[in-house]
């Protein structure tokens, strides 16, 4: 390239690469490189070099690691020995600095062992002892062992023998009640007989006298302890003495032993059929429970549907059965704190509690009142704060913004963390990400809750005020104290989900936004 004042060279060709062009007047064997070059290439002296390469990676080592790097010779390099012990270290350190944390929120709650498997049903056991047989078949089914009354229900002849018949016996039903439990060939037999024969005693009856057989309290929890109910605390009215149909002994009959489904299976399939037939049940007779015995029941059902097998199972049913069951209490909004109180205390773990929550939906006046005050109790429990006037009407939205102050993630961690950190200091990082999921992941259950609070408000314009107060401290309180971070996940979860919630609470504002009030010129003509 010419070297003129003009700014655009003349020649646009590319430099010539010395090495490609080999000179064609020398012979190969005669271009050697010059003796001073070929003695001491580029000037390179190997101590030199080990010495700037010993201070480079002094200077890149860390402190531990500088502690641990063996010292390097000046003189030489036959005093530095790299071990396999040292290589894996330091592999660990670099692990340990840029992994990337598997702790997210988990989607689903954990659950709690309530049922344990069992490898055999508890025998059932017939009473037809105050039973009078009408003809030769019925005398039959009555006298024979177990085994060969089930066959009679395999068979169908059952079917044939009270089916359309004016008056079944009080017995044969809490006996097929009790066959719910058993294995799924035995338990659908048994419902598909039992909801017969109860339909057709319905019909049968007139409207004034209407009668249907409907499982006690304590047949319904003698049918949970036959699926394997071992927690002392799913009885809520205390232990029950076992009646004569169950006895003791698991031994199980020769001929049931066959190939079952999985025990998850198994459970909500039985648990299924049960929530069916009380939900006739309580359609049928509204006022067949006492309100005693129906909040009994919702706690016990509750208790029994956090089980850990049943956490991904649907819960139609029990949901349905739950509705019909706060319908018909009579004393309402009496027992409503009652309930409330009972079911905060199903579980101490605050996904659990959240799970409970949304098993009651929010289609009926009473769901949605439950399902508010419930949240706000919850969450006062979980805070610690249940001195709180937790019961005043229309106090939900201002006690949820003196809550919401103490949802900071910050106060959690002093909340959760009254146990020093560890002594040794290789385990403080460890437990301190502990502590902050541990944080993240209640914080995350808890702002849930508080948006079933206000989703569950019928919000008025003189509401506005409360609402708007509520969207500050979210904002305050929670939003700008998430740090996110690719180390951890759980933050980001955690900030999503109170992004959303703000967002749905300033749709809400916009819609009972009171009116202002513009001046008119024309007002007071």
């Amino acid at each position: 390239m010419q070297t003129s004042g003009d700014m655009f060279p003349t020649d646009w060709s590319p430099p010539p690469v010395e090495f490609l062009n080999r000179p064609t007047g020398i012979p190969r064997a005669k271009r050697r490189l010059p003796k001073e070059l070929a003695q001491d290439p580029l000037g390179f002296d190997p101590k030199e070099g080990l010495g700037s390469l010993e201070e480079l990676f002094w200077n890149m080592a860390g402190p531990s690691q500088q502690a641990v790097t063996p010292e390097f010779a000046s003189g030489g390099s036959e005093r530095y020995v790299n071990s396999l012990d040292y290589l894996l270290q330091e592999k660990r350190m670099l692990v340990e600095r840029f992994s990337v944390s598997l702790q997210v929120i988990p989607p689903v709650h954990p659950g709690e062992t309530v049922f344990l498997p069992r490898r055999h049903p508890l025998p059932c056991i017939l009473d037809s002892s105050h039973l009078k047989p009408h003809n030769h078949l019925e005398e039959l089914f009555l006298s024979s062992p177990v085994a060969q009354q089930l066959s009679f229900l395999h068979n169908g002849l059952l079917s044939n023998l009270y089916l359309h018949t004016s008056d079944c016996p009080v017995p044969l039903l809490q006996w097929l009640f009790q066959l719910l439990t058993w294995p799924p060939e035995t338990s659908s037999r048994a419902f598909a007989l039992l909801w017969d024969l109860s339909v057709d005693g319905l019909f049968c009856q007139s409207d004034e006298d209407m009668r249907l057989w409907y499982p006690s309290l304590q047949e319904v929890m003698e049918a949970f302890h036959s699926l394997g109910a071992h927690n002392p605390a799913l009885y809520p009215l205390g232990p029950f003495q076992h009646g004569s149909r169950l006895l003791e002994s698991e031994a199980s009959l020769s001929w049931l032993e066959q190939q079952d489904p999985p025990q998850e299976v198994a459970l909500d399939l039985s648990l299924s059929y049960i929530y069916k037939f009380l939900t006739l049940c309580a359609l049928a007779q509204r006022g067949a429970y006492t309100d005693t015995h129906l909040l009994g029941l919702i706690e016990l059902l509750c208790r029994a549907s956090l089980d850990v097998g049943l956490r991904l199972m649907p819960k139609t049913d029990l949901q349905q059965l739950l509705l019909l069951l706060l319908e018909n209490i009579r004393e309402w909004p009496g027992k409503l704190q009652p309930l409330c109180c009972a079911l905060s205390w199903v579980s101490d773990h605050h996904h659990n509690l959240l799970a409970l929550v949304q098993f009651f939906l929010d289609v009926t006046s009473r769901g949605r009142q439950l399902r508010s005050q419930l949240s706000l109790v919850v969450i006062a429990r979980m805070l610690g704060q249940e001195e709180l006037p937790l019961w005043q009407e229309k106090m939900q939205l201002s006690l949820l913004s003196q809550l919401l102050s103490l949802m900071r993630p910050s106060s959690l961690g002093q909340y959760l963390g009254s146990e020093p950190l560890p002594p040794c200091q290789e385990q403080q990082p460890k437990a301190s990400a502990a502590l902050d999921h541990k944080v993240c992941y209640m914080c995350h259950s808890l702002l849930t809750l508080a948006g079933v609070v206000v989703s569950s408000q019928d919000i008025t314009s003189d509401q506005w005020g409360e609402l708007q107060l509520l969207c500050m401290q979210l904002d305050r309180h929670i939003s700008t104290h998430i740090r996110e971070s690719p180390q951890a996940m759980h933050r980001t979860k955690l900030k999503d989900l109170a992004t959303q919630t703000y967002i749905r609470w300033q749709e809400l504002l916009a819609h009972c936004q009171p009116q202002a009030q513009y001046f008119s010129p024309w007002k007071d003509i």
